[in-house]
């Protein structure tokens, strides 16, 4: 077979390095802290030349920054996941839910959000009042009321109100570690957003 007839090993998309140069930094992140990785070690990790990671960052607090945005889109993804798998006039389901998919995406991942939003600043106090997440909730719940599901005068103050009591629950140290305690506590976030609409809650 001719030389020019040989396949050559194709070069991975861009997305594909970022992402991989994403996951080895969140594992060096979590095990060793920001300050202590190299971009070596990043760069190592992730199966690349050093190069290689400024083509898709220009340092690694821009890595922290891209690192955030995949841990909220993952979130949100979880919950679009679990309302869209209810009925579409199932409006308490929905709601349902949305609390516990948002409580389980944070519980799955609290090493993350914990070195991404708590442990390395800057935290915004934009992040807890206009996010992708407040912004679904806020869709969610304009679309019920006005399907007369539950009485909400103002969806977006609902959901950043809904929004800050869920992050905040879910966010205390050893919270949930069991899973019977995991149960109890999604149970507890759900009653409490259904009883925020007006609506019981399944024990009720």
């Amino acid at each position: 077979m001719p030389a020019d007839n040989v396949s050559k090993p194709r070069t991975k998309p861009a997305e594909e390095r970022r992402d991989e140069l994403m996951t080895a930094a969140e594992r060096l992140f979590l095990a060793k802290g920001v300050e202590q990785t190299t971009i070596e070690e990043i760069t190592t990790g992730a199966g690349v030349a050093k190069g290689t990671f400024y083509l898709h960052f220009s340092s690694k607090a821009d890595v922290l920054e891209a690192l955030r945005g995949r841990f909220v889109q993952g979130v949100l993804d979880g919950i679009v996941a679990a309302v869209e798998s209810r009925q579409e006039q199932d409006w308490r389901g929905r709601l349902s839910v949305w609390s516990t998919a948002c409580a389980i995406g944070y519980l799955d991942a609290s090493g993350l959000h914990h070195l991404a939003f708590v442990a390395a600043p800057p935290a915004t106090r934009e992040g807890l009042s206009s996010n992708m997440l407040i912004a679904h909730l806020s869709e969610l719940l304009a679309a019920g009321a006005a399907e007369n599901a539950w009485s909400a005068g103002d969806p977006g103050f609902t959901a950043v109100f809904l929004f800050n009591a869920l992050h905040g629950v879910v966010n205390q140290p050893g919270i949930g570690e069991t899973p019977a305690a995991r149960a109890e506590l999604l149970h507890k976030i759900e009653a409490h957003f259904l009883h925020s609409l007006g609506l019981p809650s399944g024990s009720d």
